[in-house]
Order: structure tokens, then C-alpha cells, then sequence
């Protein structure tokens, strides 16, 4: 027992910014969702997201293969390879993305929901990858690599097809079981908390001297939400003259 409060203190000393992502997230989604729920997303995030990578590191499914370095082993809490802390980020990642994705599509549930959540937590990967694989560069250290590298600056488009899967995987169960979407009335924090994702990420890219990738994820994350503001404007204008718009 000492041993895992040792070990849980240690994940918290070296990604202190991990859990600050988390606090924010647990307050947006309990407010959000209600306490109950929140806690149910949490665990079902966690799992997916433990159980994707568990299976990533062994045969390259769904996020292309790769290995932890296992470096800080002892220092903070694995479960079998796999970093607690890592999995654990998937929670708040994936319900800042369902958030987004509520305020652009306002009422609209099912498949559009889940697949635009699937790929707004996909578009917040193609900055948080990159830089991860830089880690030795940063404070989060060399954790992980590609044994094979990657043609999207070390990262292979795999990765990202895999966090589109998850993230659907993830929010379309949650919907499906704990009928996420049925009273959820305040998206707004957790929206914000998507932004202050990548503002973190994005900021650290600039750190780090990584122009190009800082310009890419720049340019991709303006164009995103130029089409996200152009749709949400134009789902207004046609509720306020009475036309419905169809997303199924």
C-alpha cells in the first residue's frame, strides 16, 4: 500500500500538468453530466483508452506500434507497460472533444456527435503527438518512440486513424450506456478546456523550436474552427427562420 501511494505521489510530481487537465475536467463533467455519470465516464475512458494501448504496444493496433521506455519505472504507477497517467488523459481529451462537438452541433445526437468528437480529439493528436515523441526536449522525457518513426513529423498516420477510433469507441459506449447527452446542459467549460489543451501544447511546440509543426497544428486548428463556427452560425440562422438542419 505504501508502495502505491509512493508511486501515485511520484505520477503526480512528474505530470502535474496532467492532473490540472483532470481537476478542470472532473469539475466541467460532474457539473455537466452530474457526479455519477462523470465518474462512469471517467472509468470507461480510462479502459478503452488502458486497453487500446496495451493491445498498440503489442501488435500496433489501432495506434500503430510503439514501446514505452519504461525510464521512469518505479517512479510513477504502470500497469503492465503502460503509464497510469497516459490512459488517464484520454478521459479529459475525449470529453473536451464531446463538449465541442455539442456546442457545434446544439442538439444533435448519434452519429454525428460521436464521429465529430472521434475526430476533434484526433485534430487535438496531431499537435500532442509530435511533441510527445520530442519529449527528451521537454519535461515530459523520452517516453515512448516509434520503433519504425513516422512520415507526419516521427509520427505514422496510423496514430491518428487509431485516436478517431478511440475517441468514437469512447464517447458513442458512453452515450450508449449512461445516456451522456439526456440533461447535459453545460458544455462550455469543457469546451474551453479543449483550447486550453492545445494552448499548452502548442505553447510548448513554440518552446521547443518546432516552427513547422507549430505552423501545421496552427493552421489545421484555425481552419477547424472557422468550419465549426461556419457550421454552429448556420445551424442558428436556420433554427431562428424555423428550418430544420439534418445531422443524423
Amino acid at each position: 500500500m505504501n508502495d502505491l501511494a509512493t508511486l501515485m505521489s511520484g505520477t503526480l510530481a512528474l505530470r502535474p500538468y496532467v492532473f490540472v487537465f483532470l481537476a478542470v475536467y472532473l469539475v466541467a463533467a460532474a457539473r455537466d453530466l452530474g457526479l455519477r455519470r462523470a465518474l462512469a465516464f471517467t472509468g470507461w475512458a480510462w479502459a478503452v483508452a488502458f486497453a487500446a494501448e496495451f493491445a498498440s504496444t503489442r501488435t500496433g493496433i489501432p495506434f500503430g506500434l510503439y514501446h514505452y521506455t519504461e525510464a521512469t519505472r518505479g517512479q510513477e504507477l504502470f500497469l503492465a507497460n503502460v503509464p497510469f497517467m497516459d490512459s488517464l488523459s484520454f478521459t479529459f481529451l475525449a470529453y473536451a472533444s464531446f463538449c465541442l462537438a455539442r456546442l457545434t452541433l446544439g442538439r444533435s445526437r448519434g452519429g454525428a456527435l460521436v464521429l465529430l468528437s472521434g475526430f476533434l480529439m484526433m485534430l487535438l493528436d496531431v499537435v500532442i503527438d509530435p511533441l510527445a515523441v520530442r519529449g527528451d526536449r521537454w519535461f515530459l522525457g523520452q517516453i515512448f518512440y516509434y520503433p519504425d518513426g513516422g512520415i507526419y513529423f516521427g509520427v505514422p498516420l496510423s496514430n491518428f486513424v487509431g485516436w478517431a477510433v478511440v475517441g468514437c469507441v469512447i464517447v458513442g459506449g458512453a452515450s450508449a450506456f449512461l445516456a451522456l447527452t439526456d440533461g447535459a446542459r453545460r458544455p462550455g467549460l469543457g469546451a474551453a478546456l479543449y483550447y486550453g489543451v492545445l494552448a499548452f501544447n502548442l505553447a510548448l511546440t513554440w518552446w521547443i523550436g518546432e516552427s513547422l509543426l507549430l505552423a501545421v497544428g496552427l493552421g489545421l486548428h484555425a481552419a477547424a474552427v472557422l468550419a465549426l463556427w461556419s457550421f454552429a452560425s448556420e445551424r442558428e440562422v436556420r433554427k431562428g427562420n424555423g428550418i430544420p438542419l439534418r445531422v443524423t
